[in-house]
């Protein structure tokens, strides 16, 4: 059977998926590119803002106009609308998260312990980017409820996977030839709390038990992190890179959206994180227009973000997410002044992205080469990441996809940098 895979949202969402991939191709049949060829199309749905979900919907949409007569539809917002999913064309069967992870097993009427998944990422997934970079699931849920988010209660409550099964999957990244493995989960820093453990643990048995060369972690919530977890740092294989969700500068909206941090709290933890790692990349999510956010509210978080000196971040509209806290709550903003607010923070991030990038030119850093394109006969074009996440472009006289290399950086090109390799 040939099967056509969509991933909408997320990080984990993306390992989801390749997961999926991989146990599809280990029972026999063949992941393709395009869902016109397909027998069968799995979409796994994003609901963190309306925006995912209309994306969710119309992936949905596109995959039946090509005449795929099976869709099976899973994720968050395939989980909170399952009527909806259930009623779009061509769909089949709608996949809840709490099944996701059986989801091949149960199409395909197989016990799960029947797949002999082959090496994470050893052969490419036709249809999926061939990554240099392996998502590895380590966590799955949340146990907080800030009031906006909708993953909570499209994911449940948190849960951790062991130790050995993580490093199992490092291992099989690495035995396929990945030179990064990215740390993922819904709540990432609340990785073993269910069973009296801590991230820091996990991450210490990743270096102690494989020879991954880069480890890195997705976005982590900046209550659980203190002084001592930035100790990590001192193994060089552990990128740089921290994306630390804010959300909000003002101490009053951060209590409407009941984050667990404040202004002082989150101004320690960076300075504590640059004490150690002064090239670090801290990177952040912002949202705009939260309910009751007066003119001086936004002028308080945006000053602050101001002052944080991001390497980057993301800012997002406030979205209304049903069945949220912050949808019932008064004062909404008007989407206009959302818009307003949110153009503002883009332009403050561009800024200081800028100046982050800046600091680098003249300094020799590894790059890990994620594409490349062959410009002529006597040249590459290569483009990859630094450890701290910067965007290097280089040539070369050979493709380097999927290697690390020392790269001097010679200037700022557009979101990127320039560089010469060294050597």
């Amino acid at each position: 059977m040939k099967i056509y895979l969509d991933s909408i949202g997320c990080r984990l969402n993306q390992s989801e998926i390749e997961s999926m991939g991989r146990q599809f191709r280990a029972a026999g049949h063949e992941i393709v590119s395009t869902a016109d060829v397909a027998d069968m199309a799995v979409v796994n749905t994003c609901a963190v803002t309306a925006e995912a979900a209309s994306d969710s919907r119309g992936a949905v949409r596109r995959i039946a106009r090509t005449g795929v007569a099976d869709i099976v539809v899973t994720g968050c917002w395939a989980t909170l609308q399952q009527g909806q999913a259930a009623a779009l064309p061509h769909v089949q069967r709608v996949v809840d998260n709490s099944r996701k992870d059986a989801l091949v097993a149960d199409v395909l009427d197989l016990p799960r312990e029947a797949f002999d998944v082959e090496p994470i990422a050893r052969r490419p997934l036709p249809g999926l980017r061939q990554r240099t970079r392996a998502f590895i699931k380590v966590q799955d849920g949340c146990n907080n409820h800030c009031t906006f988010c909708i993953t909570t209660i499209a994911r449940g409550e948190s849960s951790s996977r062991p130790i050995a099964d993580v490093i199992a999957d490092v291992r099989s990244a690495v035995d396929g030839g990945v030179k990064e493995v990215v740390l993922t989960g819904v709540h990432l820093g609340s990785w073993g709390q269910d069973f009296g453990a801590h991230l820091r643990q996990l991450v210490q048995a990743i270096f102690r038990e494989t020879d991954a060369p880069r480890i890195r972690l997705s976005s982590l919530e900046p209550w659980d992190l203190d002084a001592e977890f930035f100790a990590l740092w001192e193994d060089e294989r552990l990128c740089r890179h921290l994306h630390l969700p804010l959300q909000s500068g003002c101490a009053s909206t951060l209590r409407r959206m009941a984050r667990k941090t404040t202004p002082i709290a989150f101004r320690g933890l960076l300075a504590a994180a640059r004490q150690v790692m002064p090239d670090v990349a801290i990177t952040t999510d912002i949202i705009a227009g939260f309910p009751g956010e007066t003119e001086a509210e936004f002028r308080e978080s945006f000053e602050f973000v101001e002052e944080m000196s991001f390497a980057g971040g993301h800012a997002f509209s406030y979205s209304p997410r049903p069945g949220t806290g912050a949808a019932k709550m008064t004062g909404q903003v008007p989407p206009k002044v959302r818009r307003e607010r949110n153009a503002l923070y883009r332009g403050l991030f561009e800024r200081s992205s800028m100046a982050y990038r800046r600091k680098f030119v003249g300094q020799q850093m590894t790059v890990l080469w994620e594409s490349t394109v062959r410009l002529n006969d006597s040249g590459w074009q290569m483009s990859g990441l630094t450890g701290n996440y910067l965007r290097v472009m280089a040539s070369a006289p050979r493709p380097m996809w999927n290697e690390i290399s020392p790269v001097l950086l010679q200037s700022v090109q557009g979101d990127g940098l320039g560089g010469l390799l060294a050597g």
